[in-house]
């Protein structure tokens, strides 16, 4: 047959076919044969490397024997441009052409090619024999990577092991013990297993928020259908995780995909309920490889959802879900929801502690139990976009690979001693001319110092690499015990005891004998001196990945919840003076709701300050958010003098659809989302128009407030406070008459009366009223005010020292008591920090200077000491 008409073969073979010229050339043969063929099918990646793939036969050498055969052919020294067909070739290609007419084909393929070898007397049938090959055993081989599939166009080969080439077998990868363990999840799995029983529309969808374990369920079924763990309907199914990407990735031209996805599917139905398709982000075959006069994946997969034909598992995030299955409502009938939602704290420690071992394998560390405690907890109250247990899992392998790297990189006692012998080093060189007596004298110090620091460098040396050895080691045992403990798992499913309980008994023991052994032994070296490697994931490492992840201080993040609560009296009356009742019926209300008694429905606390301006209503705000969340940041300031219009409401909540700005959420609901411990301050809420306080009805009774794209946003752990200045005229004009005080708190409750309605007030936890500030109190407001002076001078090395009467001096020019401790603020930047940096610019002061700030003539004097 000569090989002239492209249209008879399949792209593939025809490419092989071109090639053989060329590769004839290349060894000076004038007539192309059936061997040059076989070279050029060996060099392609495709269905002849395949074939010979699955028969076990080893490539390399396949591929030597052919080029031997071929260098053993005579050769031609003066060959003609044109190269001719031999007869073994021409015979090759027409026994192709029977098979493909046995095999009813429409085109001669690849198969059909290496099929006529088996006939070949010149040297394919003697090759085959080699490698323990016959037609028989290639027809089997084809037959089981075809399929039922035919050559009816020129690319059948994307058609042939779709599921291999397309997707992921969960179940084999269970049984090798690829997939992390599943922890929990029981009632999702169950509840799965259960619509998968169905005769029709037997197709769950896992619907949930991005990072709270949808592929976990998935992979956790794939382990109970290797375990047995299932009811009889899905006993030795096979879990099927298709990949949406390498289906549409390379699909050129109108048609293929579709042709790609049909032989998945018709593999899958084949398979007579044996293969359960899992589609990750299920969302993406709505839509998929659809082009002008195209169906979608979506319209393809319906008939046979619909019919149970196919068995498929979905999953996806709430909002792609809504946003694409549920516009496509013959699409969303024949899938059965399975919400998953977020594990709470406990679970998640429950979860990683499951976890632990494979992360210690991987990064050869140890993880605390403390540490996975941290992740779980810490995570849940910082790291608020995210969902658990993802963001506690990510936490902890990020721990893991930074002290991993710290293992593996130069200890920091070890660098200082290198830099310090380089250091040294260049002064000696740069001593070495110099012949004065000083010169000597410090020249033999330098080497006797370089001699002691070397040793040093030699024994830190000698002790890293010992206790990094003694680390590498115990991780490569840990590797091994994996290894056999999923060896021992698929022992027992074999139900081979003999070699379950050989390995159990004898390797497995014995690996972890080594193990405890080289643990005590890194444990000795490490306590008989400074230990230069840690090998232990500790809760101060989970608290420092997280302060890089969210920029708030370690030592805040590692600081006991109670240690924090009990001092809180304490730290509020530093910052807020003058306030004894405001700042004591705070921290109560908050210990109250910290400690449980609270209800948990609720915010954790809600206040209304009252007083005049500049008592400290906004201060005290902010000192509640710096110690109880860390950060003064953790404040969301609401000004209600911007809602004193009736349709500034939706500003709270975001604008309804179809408005301008409804993709952006609320002023509100989008801070207390992307940050749930905070302290909300709602400031001169009086000048709020009544509309804004239904919405805050919501949140103080029920801690929850739904924003315009129907998302609910928690606020049960923020502390809401709001200020107003109702009643401070009553409050001023009986200011340091004490026994007056419940008179004025009276008509301050009248006021307040009169402009809020009952139900909103009903709602509160505490109305504190704020104090005018006497004059003795100022002075403790100046050495704070100070203080801030202070560390802004530290920046710049100078240091600040301030004489009593200086702060007599400020305190007695700041004081008014209509505007609070606001005109102070003004008095210091007047008097105080206007003369300092007047002072600096004419450099009367520098680094390291101490500015003493006394008083003379009335006038503040400064002076450097």
């Amino acid at each position: 047959m000569q090989p002239t008409n492209p249209q008879e073969f399949t792209e593939k073979a025809w490419e092989a076919i071109v090639k053989t010229p060329d590769i004839a050339k290349q060894n000076q043969h004038q007539q192309i044969e059936s061997e040059h063929l076989l070279k050029s099918l060996l060099e392609q990646e495709g269905l002849a490397v395949n074939i010979f793939n699955k028969a076990n036969v080893a490539l390399p050498r396949l591929r030597d024997k052919v080029d031997e055969f071929i260098n053993s052919q005579p050769k031609i020294k003066n060959i003609s441009e044109s190269v001719y067909l031999g007869k073994s070739l021409d015979t090759l290609l027409d026994r192709a052409d029977n098979y493909k007419k046995q095999f009813e084909d429409d085109f001669i393929s690849i198969e059909h090619i290496i099929l006529g070898y088996a006939q070949d007397d010149r040297f394919g049938k003697k090759l085959l024999h080699e490698f323990n090959l016959d037609e028989n055993k290639l027809k089997t081989i084809i037959k089981d990577i075809r399929g039922s599939q035919k050559v009816s166009d020129q690319n059948p080969e994307g058609k042939y092991e779709s599921l291999t080439k397309y997707g992921r077998d969960l179940t084999e990868l269970a049984r090798l013990g690829k997939l992390d363990p599943v922890i929990g999840r029981d009632d999702e799995v169950r509840r799965t297993i259960q619509i998968l029983s169905r005769r029709t529309k037997n197709n769950p969808v896992l619907i949930g928020e991005p990072g709270v374990g949808k592929t976990a369920i998935v992979e956790g079924l794939a382990q109970r259908i290797i375990n047995r763990d299932v009811p009889e309907s899905l006993l030795d199914r096979t879990l099927i995780a298709l990949d949406m990407g390498s289906l549409i990735a390379g699909a050129k031209y109108r048609g293929e995909f579709e042709e790609r996805l049909k032989a998945v599917l018709k593999e899958v139905t084949e398979s007579q309920g044996n293969i359960v398709l899992f589609i990750d982000e299920i969302h993406t075959v709505v839509g998929a490889g659809a082009t002008q006069g195209a169906m979608d994946a979506g319209n393809l997969l319906k008939p046979m959802l619909a019919r149970g034909e196919l068995r498929c598992i979905g999953a996806t995030t709430l909002d792609e879900y809504r946003k694409y299955i549920e516009k496509d409502a013959a699409l969303e009938r024949r899938f059965q929801s399975v919400f998953v939602g977020e594990p709470n704290v406990i679970d998640t420690i429950s979860i990683l502690r499951g976890l632990k071992e494979r992360y210690e394998v991987h990064h050869g560390v140890k993880i605390a139990d403390t540490a996975l405690v941290a992740a779980a907890m810490l995570s849940n109250r910082y790291i608020t976009d995210r969902f658990l247990p993802d963001k506690a899992i990510d936490l902890v392998d990020e721990s893991a690979a930074k002290l991993k790297m710290e293992i593996t990189s130069k200890p920091e006692e070890l660098d200082e001693v290198d830099r310090k012998i380089l250091q040294l080093e260049m002064e000696r060189l740069s001593l070495k001319k110099e012949e004065d007596q000083a010169s000597v004298e410090r020249r033999e110090k330098l080497e006797q110092e370089l001699a002691n620091l070397k040793e040093q460098q030699s024994s830190f040396n000698a002790q890293w690499q010992g206790e990094k050895e003694a680390i590498d080691q115990i991780r490569s045992l840990r590797e091994s015990l994996e290894k056999i403990n999923v060896e021992v798992q698929q022992a027992e499913r074999d139900y081979d005891y003999n070699k379950a309980a050989e390995l159990k008994y004898g390797k497995l023991t014995d690996i972890q004998r080594q193990i405890k052994e080289k643990e005590r032994l890194l444990a000795e070296k490490q306590t008989s001196g400074k230990s230069l490697l840690r090998e232990e994931v500790e809760e101060s490492d989970i608290a420092e990945i997280i302060s890089k992840w969210s920029g708030i201080p370690i030592s805040k993040l590692v600081e006991s919840e109670k240690v924090k609560l009990l001092h809180l009296e304490d730290q509020l009356h530093d910052q807020v003076i003058g306030q004894n009742e405001a700042v004591i019926a705070v921290s109560d209300a908050i210990q109250r709701s910290r400690a449980g008694l609270a209800d948990p429905n609720r915010p954790t606390a809600s206040f209304i300050f009252l007083g005049p301006t500049g008592v400290g209503k906004t201060e005290l705000a902010k000192a509640l958010a710096g110690i109880l969340f860390d950060t003064e940041d953790a404040i969301v300031r609401i000004d209600m003098s911007e809602y004193m219009e009736k349709h500034t409401v939706s500003r709270l909540m975001g604008a309804p659809p179809g408005y301008v700005g409804y993709e952006e959420g609320g002023q509100l609901t989008e801070a207390i989302r992307r940050r749930p411990y905070s302290v909300v301050l709602f400031d001169e809420i009086e000048k709020a128009h009544p509309d804004v306080f239904n919405v805050m009805l919501q949140i103080l009774d029920d801690g929850r407030l739904t924003d315009s794209q129907g998302r609910t946003v928690d606020f049960t752990n923020t502390i809401i406070i709001m200020t107003s200045n109702i009643g401070s005229q009553y409050i001023l004009d009986l200011a340091g008459d004490n026994s007056k005080y419940d008179e004025m708190r009276s008509r301050v409750m009248d006021a307040m009366r009169g402009s809020f309605r009952p139900e909103f007030l009903n709602r509160i936890d505490e109305i504190i009223i704020f104090h005018s500030l006497e004059k003795s109190e100022l002075r403790n407001i100046v050495k704070i005010q100070v203080k801030r002076l202070e560390s802004r001078l530290n920046e710049q090395k100078m240091t600040l020292k301030m004489s009593d009467p200086a702060l007599d001096f400020l305190a007695e020019i700041g004081y008014d008591p209509v505007y609070g401790a606001r005109p102070l603020k003004r008095a210091i930047q007047r008097y105080l920090e206007t003369a300092i940096a007047k002072a600096i610019l004419k450099g009367e002061f520098k680094e390291g200077d101490t500015i003493f700030v006394d008083v003379e003539d009335e006038r503040l004097s400064l002076k450097k000491i």
